[in-house]
């Protein structure tokens, strides 16, 4: 409706003729102002609030991605112990001279030092033969055990399950009453006939043992009981939401939910205890687990609104078991919200208040400014915040157009404010991100280096029996026909290759063989300084300068000191092939007080190593020899013995500048 008809509205009403045209220009003004100020007032507060929900079920979304990663990286690393647990020789070995308690002993040391609830052996027929917990019960079949079923045919398989009490009382008592659980009433939970939960959850895993390939000695079965276990919750919050707390209350919380009962949790009660045995309300069951459904929406949890997500957990047959959940607290996004809606309102009736104390100045010249004023408010319900009203003078209507871009500040203000809000939840988002990225291809790696380890063992004993034969057989043909000088230049080159090939199956065994860290106390200066005395007078380092920049009173290290003079004297031949005109080479040594590492450091100025090149120095076969005469299992090696001290190797380069190798080895040799 224009405003030119607004007084005529008033004329035509009986009580309008009796009114002064001051007092209906002050109602038409009025109705003008008050209308444009709830309209924008609506559809602001309605664009805040969409904004608001809509960065919270984002970040909600990304948590739950980012927790469903670690549930499942952590049954992939159970999958992985038990595997390779399974997949020794020395299970069988053990089985085959009948040491069952050594085999005992081996297997419940596996268990402490992974970190797993149950680790049991059965037979070829599922039956078992020894239990790594008390009481060590044997004797009873895990036959009609999905997971076992699958290892008897030949799977290594690892799932979710739900295991019944009496199968928990074998492996343990108290796992039994870790998994017993009393309901406790839960406000919008679904009604039950029940009152407590008496079965487990498990992250469980089971690969089959093999006497040799084709002949089946057993199946190794072992996993993590999730009731009351905190871990993996904990650490979702942790790496999502910190120590973030908002009115005493944490920001972020997450849980593993049995069916819809809660086992791991770090959601607290009224009275500030983990709220175990609580239940997920109805709404959020009948969507998960009947239908399963994600669910991304606000929930009532225990006893406060959470935006949460939920996803359900699957067992081996698809059938859904449990809920994993993450949620943030409502609350911080609600009084943000309440506080934009009341600073929409607060300005709105400020400005009506002062519409009607000054109205009665306003004569017809109001007209242009209210205008703009309605144009501007327009623009602001469409969504753009660019717009201010300009201020012609200082009077009332001034003053009403200063406060209406006060207003207009503030809301762009308020803006401002989500999107920092929203950037800095991606920035998060992407560092943790970074962070799994980073552990997931440090794992990559050592499951590459065991792998091409078990393959290099076996092509190497395959091809060490053929080429023995052909060096004796070499030897024997070049004094038989040592009066036969036209062919004594083939056979001998026929005996160097053989030679060559016999070092590269040498190689392949060392990287293969993996053999256990025999330490002992060792000072690491003098460990560099007798390697450096095995290579310095060699033709290789007669044109180097070796530079000795070792660190005084460092702490002894409990090492194997062959392997480590290994390592060193592999890097240093390695630096001298790298400068081959001649060079400086300098060996740090130092340790930072409050650092659990000691590092050596060897820097060379040689050649270098390409950019693309870096990433593949510590690959098995890989070498940037031009004259190919390395096997390129060097620094395979030397990785693989450094891992095996608990400790890690880098390596820094510049091309044309030189090559930086960074030994970073433990204080505590803890196994």
């Amino acid at each position: 409706m224009a405003h030119s008809s607004i007084p005529r509205i008033f004329s035509r009403l009986p009580l309008a003729n009796r009114l002064s045209l001051r007092t209906k220009l002050v109602f038409s003004f009025l109705f003008v102002v008050i209308a444009g100020g709830v309209l924008s007032s609506l559809i602001g507060t309605r664009l805040v609030a969409d904004t608001i929900v809509s960065q919270a079920r984002n970040k909600v979304r990304y948590d739950l991605s980012a927790a469903s990663l670690v549930y499942s990286q952590s049954l992939n690393r159970i999958n992985d112990v038990i595997q390779l647990t399974a997949s020794g020789r020395t299970i069988p070995e053990y089985l085959e001279s009948g040491r069952l308690k050594a085999l005992a002993d081996y297997l419940v040391k596996r268990r402490r030092d992974f970190g797993l609830d149950l680790l049991t052996l059965t037979d070829s027929k599922g039956k078992v033969l020894l239990r790594t917990y008390h009481p060590y019960q044997a004797g009873d079949s895990q036959a009609g055990d999905p997971l076992v079923l699958r290892a008897l045919k030949g799977e290594t398989v690892a799932s979710t399950v739900i295991v019944p009490r009496e199968e928990l009382m074998k492996e343990g008592s108290d796992l039994a009453e870790r998994a017993f659980t009393l309901f406790v009433p839960t406000p919008k939970a679904r009604e039950v006939p029940a009152d407590r939960e008496t079965s487990g959850m498990m992250l469980k895993a089971a690969a089959p043992v093999w006497k040799e390939p084709g002949n089946l000695a057993g199946v190794l079965y072992g996993g993590v009981l999730l009731n009351r276990n905190y871990q993996i919750v904990d650490k979702v919050r942790d790496l999502l939401y910190g120590e973030g707390r908002y009115k005493g209350k944490e920001m972020g919380t997450a849980t593993i939910f049995q069916g819809d009962l809660r086992i791991s949790t770090n959601v607290r009660d009224e009275s500030g205890n983990r709220a175990i045995g609580t239940r997920i309300s109805e709404e959020v069951y009948r969507a998960v687990v009947q239908k399963g459904e994600a669910w991304l929406d606000r929930a009532f949890v225990v006893h406060d609104w959470y935006i949460t997500g939920y996803e359900p957990i699957r067992d081996l047959s698809g059938r859904i078991v449990g809920i994993l959940y993450v949620g943030m607290l409502e609350a911080p996004y609600t009084d943000l919200q309440d506080k934009v809606v009341y600073s929409f309102f607060g300005i709105g009736v400020l400005g009506v208040l002062l519409v009607l104390l000054l109205s009665f100045f306003i004569t017809t010249g109001i007209i242009r400014p209210l205008k703009e004023m309605v144009a501007a408010t327009r623009q602001i319900a469409e969504g753009d915040l660019s717009h201010e009203v300009p201020i012609s003078s200082q009077d009332e209507i001034g003053q009403l157009a200063e406060s209406f871009n006060h207003m207009l500040v503030r809301l762009k203000e308020a803006r401002r404010e989500l999107e920092d809000y929203g950037r800095v939840l991606e920035e998060k988002v992407e560092e943790r991100s970074q962070q799994l990225r980073t552990i997931q291809a440090k794992l990559m790696q050592a499951e590459k280096l065991a792998s091409l380890g078990r393959l290099a063992s076996g092509v190497a004993h395959e091809i060490n029996g053929p080429l023995n034969g052909i060096l004796t057989f070499s030897h024997l043909l070049m004094r038989r026909l040592k009066d036969h000088p036209e062919l004594q230049k083939e056979l001998e080159l026929i005996t160097r290759e053989a030679t060559r090939a016999s070092s590269i199956v040498r190689g392949l065994l060392d990287f293969a063989r993996e053999s256990k860290p025999q330490k002992r106390p060792c000072h690491i200066n003098e460990l560099i300084l007798h390697t450096l005395s095995l290579v310095e007078r060699q033709p290789v380092f007669q044109n180097i300068r070796v530079l000795r920049n070792l660190g005084a009173q460092l702490p002894i290290l409990l090492l194997d000191a062959n392997q480590v003079q290994q390592v060193f004297m592999n890097i240093l031949l390695n630096a001298a092939d790298a400068m081959p005109q001649g060079g400086t080479l300098t060996i740090t040594s130092h340790h930072v007080p409050g650092d659990p590492f000691l590092q050596v450091k060897f820097t060379d100025t040689g050649c270098g190593i390409p950019e693309e090149n870096l990433n593949r120095v510590f690959d098995p076969f890989f070498t940037t020899k031009a004259d190919k005469k390395g096997t390129g299992l060097g620094l395979a090696v030397s990785y693989g013995i450094v891992d095996r001290h608990r400790g890690r190797i880098e390596v820094q380069s510049e091309m044309g500048r030189g090559t930086t190798f960074t030994i970073h080895l433990p204080l505590e040799a803890a196994e």
